[in-house]
């Protein structure tokens, strides 16, 4: 099968609201070689969303829900560094927004990881989309430059798949939203990753269909794409692995 485009990484903008945090990566967020999981900097990209709009005192206008995520690793952080992420918002629509992220050494010109996620616009009491704010739009609209982005889905459904295992969610793995969060979809990915040689480079993007609660799931895999699919065939969720 082969695959579709990736989302693109747009540049870090002349001007507008940049918001930028030191993170290092703990224990937990590491594989046994010391690199960072991608699953743990999935949790770094949305700890600094979060940060950003709570910075901003916006965090109660909404609840923002990921719909598509791209993390494109130039050099895998490791345990003992520190990082600067630095994010803004690269592109707005009515009810959604893109936010792109860099991580790089502190110290150092060079990123090490650029990110860019699809952020959709849920009110906090219906979570149901709703149009952005006045706020919202004052303060994130001049990065973006009034560039458009759209919420539609590129990734194919799953068809005749070349392997098919089992995957298991935990309930360990539910957020506050009550399902099971971002980051866990990386883990599949993180499996072969491990069963592998050690990876220098990694560009993957990650789909979000339909949320996921605790259990088993089907693990489907033809040429670059994977499926996490339950036993009647629900999407949860596709992953693209460039170059595969």
């Amino acid at each position: 099968m082969q695959a579709g485009s990736l989302t693109e990484l747009v540049p870090r903008p002349q001007q507008g609201r940049i918001f930028e945090q030191v993170f290092a990566p703990g224990f937990a967020d590491c594989s046994p070689t010391g690199r960072i999981r991608l699953d743990g900097l999935a949790r770094w990209l949305q700890d600094v969303a979060y940060a950003d709009v709570a910075d901003a005192e916006l965090a109660d206008r909404a609840v923002w829900v990921i719909r598509r995520t791209r993390i494109l690793v130039h050099r895998f952080p490791r345990f003992g560094e520190s990082y600067r992420l630095s994010t803004f918002c690269s592109g707005m629509a009515r009810m959604w927004a893109e936010r792109r992220t860099s991580v790089g050494r502190v110290g150092e010109a060079e990123n090490d990881v650029e990110a860019v996620s699809l952020w959709v616009h849920l009110d906090p009491v219906s979570w149901r989309p709703v149009p952005l704010g006045e706020e919202e739009r004052n303060l994130y609209g001049v990065s973006a430059g009034g560039r458009r982005v759209t919420a539609r889905l590129r990734h194919p459904q799953p068809g005749d798949a070349d392997g098919r295992t089992t995957w298991r969610f935990r309930a360990t793995e539910l957020d506050i939203a009550g399902h099971i969060n971002n980051s866990a979809y990386w883990q599949p990915l993180e499996e072969e990753l491990l069963a592998g040689e050690e990876p220098e480079r990694v560009d993957a993007e990650i789909e979000y269909r339909t949320p996921a609660q605790p259990g088993e799931k089907l693990l489907l895999r033809a040429g670059p794409y994977r499926w996490i699919v339950d036993a009647d065939g629900e999407n949860h969720a596709s992953i693209l692995l460039a170059g595969d």
